[in-house]
């Protein structure tokens, strides 16, 4: 196995197309930077697209914008649209677009908002793209999940939108989960075709915007220990860039960072919680996706 595997370790890109949600900034950024130095053609899927074209004029390489609303099914359909028309073929779909420990708020179709974009977005947008994966061998299904997919985490079936009471972390926590058993039930039902395979990875603890909203009790201890237990957004992406390039990697695999706890550190892969192998769960959460989203995934069975 690859020891302090790097950006120098990714394959030529020329030929491949590559979908990066959330690209603008931070994590999302890094990835679609180092996508195209190494040859493929970059679009970046971002609510503002402003900042998006700023953020593709600082690129190298083949990068252009696609708008994209992950807490708007109808932005997500149009995007899905717009995609097609574009292009018929997508190699890479990184899911990595995502919010953490928001304020209660839903999104423009009622979800609970890190539920509904972390989710339920990357959800439907897969769904309607994975057609134009799966003639591909070589495609794949990135999708970025935290550590935070332990905390206080499980799938509350009983009230998935948190109308009883809401708590931002456990909140988060089941996104991240969901996140996790979304890949590999994904996983089971693209493993038949041979061609397009699904994969998850996390940054460990990166230095990006996403901590914006960490209540504000943990903000001061936060801002204390950030550089001691923190890496650079680059090094964030790193476990992302590995799930989506390297030959070796497998359907189902996770990647992270290989230092202690998965903190910091080359990516390698990981293993996440045992609640994110349930298959049962895995399953009806599947089910349940599609009948919030209206989105079912053409040329895929029940696993």
């Amino acid at each position: 196995m690859t020891q302090n595997w790097t950006t120098t370790n990714i394959p030529d890109q020329h030929g491949r197309l590559a979908v990066v949600t959330g690209a603008n900034t931070g994590l999302g950024y890094e990835t679609a930077k180092a996508l195209a130095e190494h040859g493929a053609s970059v679009i970046l899927a971002v609510r503002d697209t402003e900042k998006g074209n700023q953020a593709a004029a600082r690129m190298t390489g083949d990068v252009t914008v696609q708008a994209l609303d992950l807490t708007s099914l109808d932005s997500i359909h149009a995007a899905a649209a717009a995609l097609r028309n574009r292009t018929d073929r997508i190699d890479l779909l990184i899911n990595n677009a995502g919010v953490m420990y928001t304020p209660k708020q839903t999104t423009h179709d009622g979800f609970e908002m890190q539920f509904g974009t972390n989710h339920l977005g990357h959800f439907a947008l897969t769904g309607l793209l994975l057609d134009l994966m799966l003639p591909l061998p070589g495609s794949r299904v990135v999708t970025v999940s935290s550590t935070g997919h332990r905390i206080r985490a499980a799938i509350h079936f009983d009230d998935l939108q948190w109308e009883r009471s809401y708590s931002r972390i456990a909140a988060y926590g089941q996104s991240k989960l969901a996140n996790l058993m979304f890949t590999y039930e994904l996983q089971r039902r693209l493993a038949p075709h041979g061609t397009t395979i699904a994969l998850a990875a996390h940054p460990g603890i990166s230095a990006t915007e996403l901590a914006r909203n960490v209540p504000a009790p943990l903000r001061l201890p936060i801002t204390w220990l950030a550089p001691l237990i923190t890496q650079t957004p680059a090094m964030g992406a790193l476990p992302t860039l590995r799930a989506a390039t390297d030959p070796a990697a497998l359907g189902g695999q996770y990647y992270g960072p290989g230092g202690r706890n998965q903190v910091i550190g080359h990516p390698r892969p990981v293993t996440s919680s045992p609640e994110s192998y349930e298959a049962d769960v895995q399953q009806r959460l599947w089910a349940i996706s599609e009948d919030l989203t209206g989105v079912t995934f053409t040329g895929t069975g029940p696993s």
